[in-house]
């Protein structure tokens, strides 16, 4: 009878040693140690120069900046950035593992559907990439019948495939891609497609960095209207934290381009002043 109960008793105490143990595991996740918030920031680390991996194998990049130069002024948060795959941002988001994504991120309606938009960190200029001498592209309308290569998900994408659907008499035809940007406009070059779409001062780095023989057609106003507004934002999960969280990352960024940090930053990664006025 005394070994039943002494059996019953460690039984007991292991059952509760578990679930103590448990609770405390969920709690490591909602604060890190001094009562701080961890907040987890993805990245996809692969639009350079927003988000990239650096030489000495750290990720680094405008948005990256932005967001530490955010958190560096909110004590009460405990910034975590993670690389992964461009989807598994969203998914992550989704799911509220992640509360921030950071990887020169646009608006478009399906997205403001889903999550929370932090003010612009970036003012764009969209522009046509094609190889330097060709003038028979200039507006979205010189694009029907032409090739290119986009990566899912991504507002030029998106912009491009609603125009096939809507008012494309012939469609643009989209080779869906994985590879990196520099591949792609390296193709544009080469003439394997006709063109890509994307933001003027990533263009004009990387004809910099690898010496490509491209020109940048400046989109009208119509024609950017049909990508979204031209900025780019960070985006929040609709967490149970995120109401306070976009609050208090909102008024970093106010603080942040009033004091000059956002223009300097941009000096650094942009070659040029991209920071966008105050909201």
């Amino acid at each position: 009878m005394r070994k039943t109960s002494k059996l019953a008793f460690v039984l007991t105490a292991a059952l509760l040693l578990i679930v103590v143990t448990a609770c405390g595991n969920n709690a490591g996740k909602e604060t890190a140690s001094g009562g701080q918030t961890t907040v987890n920031i993805a990245t996809g680390g692969s639009a350079k120069p927003f988000t990239f991996v650096n030489d000495t194998n750290k990720i680094d990049g405008y948005d990256i900046q932005i967001v530490k130069a955010i958190f560096e002024g909110l004590p009460q948060y405990k910034a975590n950035i993670e690389t992964t795959e461009f989807s598994s941002i969203f998914a992550g988001l989704d799911t509220d593992r992640y509360q921030i994504g950071a990887n020169n991120l646009g608006s478009n309606k399906e997205r403001k559907e889903k999550y929370i938009y932090s003010d612009p960190i970036f003012e764009n200029q969209f522009v046509i990439a094609v190889k330097a001498g060709r003038t028979d592209i200039k507006t979205f309308s010189d694009l029907e019948g032409k090739t290119t290569e986009v990566n899912p998900g991504v507002n030029y994408t998106i912009a491009l495939e609603n125009y096939n659907k809507d008012s494309a008499k012939k469609p643009v035809v989209l080779k869906y891609t994985e590879a990196e940007l520099a591949a792609q406009l390296q193709h544009v070059e080469d003439g394997v497609i006709d063109f890509s779409i994307l933001d003027g001062p990533m263009l004009q780095l990387y004809i910099k960095e690898y010496h490509l023989k491209l020109t940048g057609i400046p989109l009208s106003q119509e024609d950017s209207d049909r990508i979204g507004v031209p900025y780019s934002y960070l985006i929040l999960s609709k967490g149970k934290n995120s109401e306070q969280l976009v609050k208090d990352v909102n008024q970093r960024i106010k603080e942040l381009i009033t004091d000059g940090t956002i223009s300097k930053i941009s000096q650094q990664y942009l070659d040029g002043d991209f920071a966008p006025k105050i909201q």
